[in-house]
Order: C-alpha cells, then structure tokens, then sequence
C-alpha cells in the first residue's frame, strides 16, 4: 500500500459492511432486489453479503485509502471473508480482529501488538475465568444455545431473545461493569468484553503505523462505539444496538438506511468521505 494515502477508513463487519441472509432487510418486491455478492462462505455456503454496488465502490475505495476492517470476530471467522478489493487476492494491509485483541499485517497476527493488549487487559479487568464462570451460572440452557471463549480474550453466548429472562442482561451489564468488562447484545449474540480490549486502541496502533491524517468510521453495536468516537467523520446504519438505543454523537451520523442497503450507503459516504466531499 502506497505510504502518501492519508485517509484511512476502518469499519465493523457483521450488520455493518456485510450481511448474514437474516440481516439483509430487503423490503422491495423480490423482483427489484438489488444484486448480491456473497463475500463469505461457511460450511460449504454463502453466509455474509454485499450488494454488487458496495463491492465496486469498495474497490475503489481501497485504491485511495487505508482500508481496515474491525470485527469482533475471532482471526479464523475474519478469514472466511473475502472482501472486494482493487484487484484478485487482495488483502487489507492492517486487520483488526477480535475486538482488538488481534491486530493483522498482511494478514498476519502481530505479536508485538498481542502482548501489548494483554498486558493491558491484564491490568485493569477481572480475568476471563471469573466472567465465565458468571456466565455458566447466570444462563439458563432453555434460552442460551453455545457459551464460546473467544480468542482467549472474551466470552459470548447464543441466546433466544424473546425468552430471555427481563433484567437479566442489565444486571449481567452491571456485575461486568464492576469488574472492568463491557456487555454488548448484537443479534442473538451477548458479548461480555473486558473494556481495555477496544476496536479504538488497535485503530490508534494502525493510524500510528500508517501515519493517517483522517480517520473514517463506521458499526452498529455498542462495542463500535468506542471506534466511531475516534474517528474524524462516522455513520452507523439505522438499525442495531446504537440505533436501538438512539444513540449519537458529534461527527457521528446516524443513517435512515437498514440492511445490506445501509452497508452500500455506508461504503458511498466512505468513499465520499476520502474524496473530500463530505
């Protein structure tokens, strides 16, 4: 990647950038449906999507500024994702995975970054074993379908959410609060994160890296948050956690786009954005 880019543009991917089949919100008659690109396959299937006009004006984009992607996902879930690019093959040079907790170069987990956030973590938060462990105790199996650990970082679980238990997930916020970690409801999925393991900490590494004058930004949950706040310019879509939530601030705009809709408006403004159009 050419060094003279300025703009670097760093964006969350599920409900974000690309779309699960039951996150797609496609509201017109099939037969006005925009073309779709599958940019995952998982088990032998297309799993996650982009309407083939975010897919070129990704490339574009990735032509004329640092593109990071920031997920949550583990580094082997990111690496199902084969994101449109300025040419066959292309890899984003920096990566950011698990929260925060991985930061990739060329596609490679850098160590050096790695312990960096540990130690960090380290420091501040409760350690993993004792959030599991709440977890185990506090979730119910009637509602809850798979308790993972993530990375060795964090933990999460598949719920049902109409039969959640009401309060359950404030009083879980709070008892995590407590102990240095952050919970996070997306989809069906409950995140409980320790709060130094952020998006906005390997993005500073990258800009730091990268020499970035301008950062743009773009997710929908509240682990996103964070990532928006420490961008120059942000969008999140209108529908997820911040949006459910109402949730806006100074340089952040809040879209009427839902669905894979809102994940090509988002790529137009990003694009806009580094052309200096804003």
């Amino acid at each position: 990647m050419p060094a003279r880019l300025s703009s670097l543009v760093v964006s969350d991917l599920d409900r974000t950038l690309v779309y699960s089949n039951q996150a797609l919100a496609l509201t017109a008659p099939d037969r006005h449906a925009p073309r779709l690109l599958s940019v995952e396959v998982y088990e032998g299937r297309a799993h996650s999507f982009v309407t083939e006009r975010a897919a070129a004006l990704l490339a574009e984009l990735a032509r004329e500024a640092w593109f990071v992607p920031a997920t949550t996902r583990t580094v082997e879930q990111y690496e199902r994702v084969n994101l449109p690019g300025p040419q066959q093959g292309w890899t984003p040079a920096y990566a950011i995975c698990a929260n925060g907790g991985q930061l990739l170069v060329d596609g490679v987990p850098d160590g050096d970054w790695r312990a960096e956030i540990t130690g960090r973590v380290a420091a501040a938060s409760a350690p993993l074993a004792e959030v599991v462990d709440r977890l185990a105790l506090g979730a119910d199996q009637e509602w809850v379908h798979r308790r993972r650990v993530a990375d060795g970082s964090f933990v999460y679980c598949v719920v049902e959410r109409a039969r959640m238990p009401a309060g359950w997930l404030d009083d879980l916020a709070g008892w995590c609060a407590e102990r240095g970690w952050t919970v996070s409801l997306q989809g069906r999925k409950v995140y409980a994160v320790p709060a130094g393991l952020t998006k906005s900490a390997a993005l500073a590494e990258v800009v730091r890296r990268t020499g970035a004058g301008t950062v743009l930004a773009a997710g929908d949950s509240l682990l996103d948050a964070d990532l928006l706040l420490a961008a120059d310019a942000a969008w999140r879509p209108g529908h997820g956690e911040l949006a459910d939530r109402g949730w806006t601030a100074p340089g952040v705009t809040a879209l009427a786009e839902t669905g894979v809709a809102a994940g090509e408006e988002i790529v137009r403004r990003f694009l806009a954005g580094v052309r200096g159009a804003l």
